[in-house]
């Protein structure tokens, strides 16, 4: 009986492939020449029109590897950088969501993730770039050095926070002596503005030191550990925090130190 059954199975399945098989190459085949048209309007800057043909290519044949970044670069490249009108905002997300889907069947994807990554800041999408990197840098299945280089682009983000606001000249006195000159720093009228300072500074630490955990021979890391640390120093020196002001200048000369350390060493080191 057993016997029968698989004769069975074999038979029909012998039966329905000639007749699927025709078909299925057909769209490949018909698949194959969308995307070289969409390639085609693409270099003759016909954007919407390639990303039709790539639509067309994923359709006929769902398999397709190479469909889906057609369709996101092609929405990609109807995207206006500076221009903040709807439509082409809307641009933007759509090919946001086309990188997603990349990234859906391919985790690891560094285009697709970079793409995001700059169409959210071009869009002025901070808490959403700011999560997209987060979920790089918390994410195990990627190498140490690709999480470490998105805890220091957090880093980065959280410095210039800081630094805009620490360096604006209604918080600093420069008094000449002489041959020298010394900068003091003071707090900013709208003591929000300082809070929001220091929060960003504390966190670029947290996000930095990360990174240094991962890869401790990261200089780019150490360099903005650095910078972070003389952020807080001009902080707890508008605070008039004396202790946190000397220990914040001993860890960045520490921290120098090993970003001047790292930099000089040969170019045939890692």
């Amino acid at each position: 009986m057993k016997l029968l059954i698989c004769l069975i199975i074999t038979i029909a399945l012998a039966a329905s492939t000639p007749a699927q098989t025709p078909i299925f190459e057909a769209n490949k085949i018909q698949a194959k020449q969308e995307l070289n048209e969409a390639a085609r309007a693409y270099r003759d800057g016909n954007f919407a029109e390639a990303q039709a043909h790539s639509e067309k290519a994923l359709q006929l044949d769902p398999e397709n590897k190479a469909a889906p970044m057609f369709i996101a670069r092609t929405i990609h490249a109807q995207y206006k950088p500076g221009d903040f009108t709807p439509d082409n905002v809307a641009k933007a997300q759509g090919a946001i969501i086309a990188y997603k889907r990349i990234l859906e069947r391919n985790p690891v994807d560094e285009e697709a993730y970079k793409a995001i990554a700059y169409l959210y800041g071009a869009i002025k999408e901070d808490e959403l770039l700011r999560d997209w990197v987060l979920q790089r840098a918390a994410n195990v299945i990627f190498p140490t050095d690709k999480r470490a280089e998105a805890f220091v682009v957090l880093a980065s983000k959280d410095w210039d926070c800081s630094f805009k606001i620490t360096e604006q000249p209604s918080v600093k006195t420069l008094t000449i002596d002489g041959d020298k000159a010394r900068v003091t720093y003071h707090m900013p009228k709208e003591r929000v503005e300082f809070q929001r300072a220091r929060e960003c500074a504390n966190r670029g630490l947290q996000m930095v030191n990360m990174a240094i955990t991962l890869t401790p021979e990261n200089e780019s890391a150490w360099a903005y550990k650095a910078n972070i640390l003389l952020e807080l120093e001009k902080l707890a020196e508008m605070s008039g925090n004396v202790r946190s002001k000397r220990e914040y200048r001993r860890q960045y000369d520490e921290a120098l130190k090993e970003s001047t350390r790292l930099a000089s060493r040969p170019k045939s080191e890692p």
